[in-house]
């Protein structure tokens, strides 16, 4: 499987299991807390909603003449979702989330030219499902997590997503006052991958380790290289503002420097 596709069967994945999130959901539960405290469940499937009509309008602009979307045709489509009703909200998200998916799997089908600007930057295809899939996956942990507070972000993205978090935490991050300059190594299991993370009075980043440097003599992962072992799941939910000791696993390593990292990272 190519990485542009990887990432277009990851968002397929990602919808099917929202898909069946929403269906367990009972009517009377829609306006119900999701996981960010301000938004009920219905308002987060209206954001995945609205956020599947306007990754819409990113893939027409890929096909045209590249230029972002205006963000006027973004406030239209905004407030059509906030008018509709709760129940409305939910099945109205699916509607648009299955059109997107299908869209974007035409568009990777025809192969033809395509480059957006998306978030500051040009993006091809596979930039355009990879951000996609990571609103997607974690909004989607939103709502499940209510129904089950064992639920866990899905392993077709979690696989994906764990090597982009990097670039995420370059904006997720926030210096805190209460957290000094630190800095520690994270090594995460199921995906296996081991980064350090630096926190600062101005930046925080996240990089990945070189395996290299991190042996002993003999060839040997060193012992004391890494700080913080959990699973690359939690990992994600961490920098997305997810991981409160409620829902944090019981055999993370190193959880004493929990508390500080989840200071720096209040959520997207």
């Amino acid at each position: 499987m190519t990485p542009q596709a990887a990432w277009i069967d990851a968002v397929r994945t990602s919808h099917e299991r929202l898909r069946g999130v929403l269906d367990r959901v009972e009517p009377q539960q829609y306006e119900s807390r999701a996981y960010p405290a301000d938004w009920s469940i219905a308002q987060v499937a209206s954001h995945l909603g609205s956020q599947a009509e306007i990754f819409g309008l990113f893939l027409d602009s890929g096909l045209a003449d590249g230029a972002a979307p205006d963000g006027d045709a973004f406030k239209a489509v905004w407030a059509r979702w906030d008018a509709m009703t709760p129940a409305d909200q939910v099945s109205e998200s699916v509607v648009a989330n299955d059109r997107f998916v299908e869209r974007l799997e035409e568009v990777a089908s025809s192969g033809a030219p395509f480059e957006v600007e998306l978030f500051g930057g040009p993006s091809d295809l596979s930039g355009v499902a990879a951000a996609r899939l990571a609103e997607h996956a974690v909004h989607t942990w939103d709502v499940e997590v209510v129904l089950d507070p064992a639920a866990t972000v899905g392993p077709e993205a979690v696989d994906l997503l764990v090597d982009r978090l990097p670039g995420t935490v370059a904006f997720a991050g926030r210096p805190s006052a209460d957290v000094g300059p630190t800095s520690v190594v994270v090594g995460t299991q199921g995906t296996e991958r081991r980064f350090r993370l630096d926190v600062g009075a101005d930046a925080i980043r996240l990089e990945p380790v070189d395996e290299a440097a991190a042996t002993t003599a003999g060839g040997e992962p060193s012992a004391d290289t890494t700080d913080v072992v959990l699973p690359a799941e939690s990992l994600v939910r961490l920098v997305y503002g997810r991981l409160d000791a409620e829902h944090t696993p019981d055999d993370v390593t190193g959880a004493e420097h929990l508390p500080a990292l989840r200071a720096v990272f209040p959520g997207l």
